[in-house]
């Protein structure tokens, strides 16, 4: 049988899959089972930010897998504890905890800020969190009742209550929203990729923190795609000059391996104590060590090149034929078309090109790194693309 004749008859039908089957690749160029190679303008999703079978990541992984593949967490280990000190360092947050993916980074989010609340008023009085409408936070049930789209509110109910949403760029509805519930926090994506590629405005997130800091109320930034450079600086929250209390992520950071980390500042890093929260996987030696490599490569020479890519594409897409918009920060792009992006994506991927979709957007995540000719082929056929 084939892989797809495989994945047909014994992986469950959660994925509309292209077909594609792919085996092999090297930075942003893959290769399917017939041969064909593309230019992958997805990343995995925002996750192979140095591209596939990057030669630094490979090295740092295969050395940890020969040294320490995993162990629990009663036990200290150094790829772990390295990676939350270059995390803290490079942000300015207190302290780090490890999980698995984006999902279970924003459950560790909400579980810190609701132990936070109930810590400061004695009670499960002060729960409620404000998401913003349009969202995404994950797929658990808890994340999934956090995502500010009624789309995903359906089919596994009940869900958990303790949420209300806020419309994005909309200061007046987060402060009636604040002033009707007793809130904890407020969670936000600087840039909502799955929501179609919508960045905040800065105005909006300045008013949020003014309100937060008036109502005691924390702050959690979810940076599970728009962190680890992708958007033009390490993570978002540092273009708009804030200091959050829980700041998310994932993907990227793991360079194609599976792991989520949520970020404590000072208010929340003493909240979780032993027992009150944890994981089998989380901070695997082999995960953090791929981690470490990546981070340790997000410079400011990397991020100049993101900008610079990013301007590129602008420049090229806006007014070209077929493009009604393109919005979103660093290489973090949404492009709305006058055709269907379906189409869109159908087409590239047949000229050897893969482009993701948000919505009725067309969504680009590229490799950070990809090469300028690549780039500039790929950018080429997606013109070719929309306006055909």
């Amino acid at each position: 049988m084939s892989i797809t004749e495989n994945d047909k008859q014994y992986i469950a039908n959660t994925y509309a899959r292209f077909p594609v089957e792919l085996v092999s690749g090297k930075g942003a160029i893959l290769k399917d089972s017939d041969g064909k190679e593309y230019i992958d303008l997805g990343a995995g999703i925002a996750v192979n930010v140095f591209g596939v079978a990057d030669d630094e990541w490979l090295e740092a992984v295969t050395n940890q897998l020969s040294t320490l593949t995993h162990t629990s967490n009663l036990y200290f280990t150094e790829p772990c504890s390295t990676l939350a000190k270059m995390l803290c360092e490079r942000t300015g947050m207190a302290k780090a905890f490890f999980g698995n993916s984006g999902a279970e980074a924003n459950e560790c989010a909400i579980k810190v800020a609701r132990r936070y609340a109930f810590d400061k008023y004695g009670d499960e009085s002060h729960s409620t969190i404000i998401t913003l409408k349009n969202s995404f936070h994950g797929r658990t049930i808890a994340t999934l009742t956090a995502t500010g789209q009624d789309g995903y509110h359906t089919h596994f109910g009940p869900f958990v209550e303790g949420f209300v949403y806020a419309e994005a760029n909309n200061i007046e509805d987060v402060k009636k929203l604040a002033e009707e519930n007793n809130c904890v926090a407020i969670m936000m994506e600087l840039v909502q990729g799955e929501g179609g590629v919508c960045k905040l405005d800065e105005d909006f997130v300045k008013d949020v923190k003014a309100l937060a800091d008036e109502k005691e109320m924390l702050i959690i930034i979810d940076e599970v795609q728009t962190g680890n450079g992708r958007t033009g600086s390490l993570y978002a929250f540092q273009q708009y000059g804030l200091e959050p209390d829980i700041v998310t992520t994932a993907k990227g950071i793991g360079g194609g391996l599976p792991i989520g980390i949520t970020m404590l500042g000072e208010k929340v890093k003493d909240v979780l104590i032993p027992g009150s929260h944890g994981t089998t996987f989380g901070g695997n030696p082999v995960c953090c060590a791929g981690a470490c490599n990546i981070l340790s490569r997000i410079d400011n020479k990397l991020l100049d090149e993101v900008k610079a890519k990013s301007a590129y594409i602008f420049e090229e897409l806006n007014n070209a034929k077929g493009v009604k918009s393109v919005s979103g920060l660093g290489l973090m792009i949404g492009i709305e078309t006058e055709k269907s992006a379906k189409d869109i994506v159908n087409s590239c991927l047949q000229k050897g090109v893969l482009v993701l979709t948000a919505k009725t957007k067309v969504r680009l995540l590229p490799p950070l790194n990809i090469g300028w000719d690549e780039l500039k082929k790929a950018v080429a056929i997606l013109k070719e693309a929309i306006a055909e």
